[in-house]
């Protein structure tokens, strides 16, 4: 387990930033290429048997790139974990890793409340490749031990979770994939940032996070990460080199820019979502508030305990059902409708107009997802600003 210290700015800024920059620049350089040359044979020889100095280089893009190297590094430190390797979205880390650990003829566990395309892939994709699957109750824990079987290599859950922001028992979630010793754990945990909760701290193996959210944090690139051992992340790196799903140094350099503010970004959005959840609570036209900040969430005991903040997400059922939701939705002014969360700017949604939209109404349920569901992602707008927007689009 790694240490469960406070990510701060001054980590956000200075951990993991090469003091060795081309031209003395501030910024790290964005090496915008395909490619690299070599002098001679000799310098081949030694690059391919590892006595290279220049262990950063690489000899082809897709294996590699000082720009992404440099903003994996950091990565790992702010998460605590000892590598990380950067894709080109979050679902390519997800992917790429569950591939990396899990072969036909095995089994995975996961949660019902997982990412609808991770539950596709799981489902769907591997099935076809003879990989089975058991599905557990959302955040139920306590289940885990009796689903795992001698052919289970992989448990797989968020936290917190898409959009009922449940929080799921990361120690005991890791020390029941410990206690078979060929199970790993693996946690998306896209809504916490390193800033909120540090995953490898209670023992689990692999974070993951689609880099689009908060750790890009302006809704202008995609990009994923999965941080764990060096052991297990060499393997899923080796792997990426085969798919292909490699971060572009551009984007790299920005998602590399925008962490030195995340600390700063996170905070505000905290409070801010905090603000909206107390305030949403009281509002006669909302039937239930999501949000682990507030004691009448499920988990929100689980939340106290491990996370240092509750993220920038609110979830809430506005009374009315479909359209009583659409009119609250397209009321908002400031808040701009979009499938996305973890950015600058404060985005809206339905998801049972946007991600749910292909299901009926009992479909919907069936899954847990009410028609009134609304799904609010907090920017870096003022709460009071925020939260007048929310009263006059309630009415």
């Amino acid at each position: 387990m790694t240490e469960r210290k406070r990510v701060t700015s001054t980590d956000c800024v200075q951990t993991g930033d090469d003091k060795h920059k081309a031209y003395d620049a501030v910024p790290m350089p964005i090496v915008q290429t395909s490619t690299y040359t070599f002098e001679d044979t000799a310098e081949i020889v030694a690059y391919t048997q590892g006595t290279h100095p220049d262990a950063e280089r690489g000899e082809y893009g897709r294996y590699g790139n000082p720009t992404v190297r440099a903003v994996e590094k950091r990565l790992a430190a702010l998460e605590g974990t000892e590598d990380a390797v950067l894709f080109a979205s979050g679902m390519a880390a997800v992917t790429t890793s569950v591939l990396a650990l899990v072969k036909g003829g095995q089994h995975i566990v996961l949660f019902q409340d997982c990412y609808r395309r991770t539950l596709e892939f799981v489902t769907d994709v591997l099935g076809r490749f003879g990989v089975a699957h058991t599905l557990l109750p959302a955040g139920d824990v306590a289940a885990l031990p009796g689903a795992l079987r001698p052919e289970t290599r992989l448990v797989l859950s968020e936290s917190p979770t898409n959009p009922y922001l449940s929080c799921v028992d990361l120690e005991r979630l890791a020390a029941a994939c410990r206690a078979r010793r060929t199970v790993k754990s693996m946690i998306d945990a896209t809504f916490a940032t390193p800033v909120n909760c540090r995953p490898a701290s209670f023992g689990v193996d692999l974070v993951v996070h689609s880099a689009t959210k908060y750790l890009a944090g302006h809704n202008d690139v995609l990009a994923g990460v999965v941080c764990g051992p060096a052991g297990l992340v060499s393997m899923v790196r080796d792997l990426r080199g085969v798919l292909g799903a490699v971060c572009d140094p551009h984007v790299a350099f920005l998602v590399g820019r925008s962490l030195k503010t995340l600390t700063l970004r996170v905070e505000k959005q905290n409070a801010t979502a905090l603000a909206v959840a107390e305030r949403l609570e009281k509002h006669p036209r909302i039937e239930r508030v999501f949000y682990p900040g507030l004691p009448s969430h499920a988990s929100h005991a689980v939340a106290r305990a491990q996370m240092s903040g509750f993220g920038g997400v609110v979830s809430f059922v506005v009374k009315g059902g479909l359209e009583g939701a659409s009119r609250f939705v397209d009321a908002m002014k400031l808040a701009r409708i979009g499938p996305s969360f973890g950015g600058v700017e404060t985005l809206v949604e339905q998801p049972a107009v946007m991600s749910y939209y292909e299901m009926s109404s009992e479909q919907r349920q069936a899954v847990g997802i009410a028609d009134g569901l609304v799904r609010l992602a907090v920017g870096i707008e003022d709460a009071a600003d925020l939260v007048a927007d929310l009263e006059q689009a309630l009415g």
